[in-house]
């Protein structure tokens, strides 16, 4: 595996998921999800995030794809970056959501499904960009 790759492709990764998480979560769907809340309370951390923990995810996302790219898939531009994060975001999503659904009351059934599409167009969108990184320079 080309590390070089796997390592700049994670980078441009975690910023992508970073910056993507907040305007598709932090942003346009925030009332939508507060208003599809399950009967839990208490559980939304929105005002005092631990943003340690949150740039970690979003590294560990970039993390999986780019080793999946690199390793793998052979994944080594924007358009099949898009189309093979798709397919992973609308399975880890799907599993996710509906084990979160089935055994919580976080969220609605509509929000979960929601969040499996906003899910789905986040891990294709960083995958694009992972696509393009993982991509660039000397083929190996």
């Amino acid at each position: 595996m080309d590390s070089k790759k796997f390592v700049i492709g994670t980078v441009a990764g975690g910023i992508a998921f970073f910056l993507l998480g907040f305007i598709i979560y932090g942003i346009l769907l925030m009332p939508f999800f507060t208003a599809h809340a399950g009967s839990a309370v208490g559980v939304n951390r929105t005002t005092d995030m631990v943003w340690w923990a949150l740039i970690l995810g979003n590294f560990g996302s970039a993390a999986l794809l780019s080793y999946i790219f690199v390793k793998w898939a052979n994944v080594n531009s924007f358009g099949s970056g898009l189309n093979t994060g798709a397919i992973i975001g609308f399975l880890m999503t799907l599993g996710y959501d509906m084990t979160q659904y089935g055994t919580t009351n976080i969220i609605d059934l509509t929000g979960a499904l929601t969040d499996v599409v906003a899910g789905t167009v986040m891990v294709a969108l960083a995958g694009g960009v992972i696509g393009i990184f993982v991509g660039a320079g000397k083929k190996s």
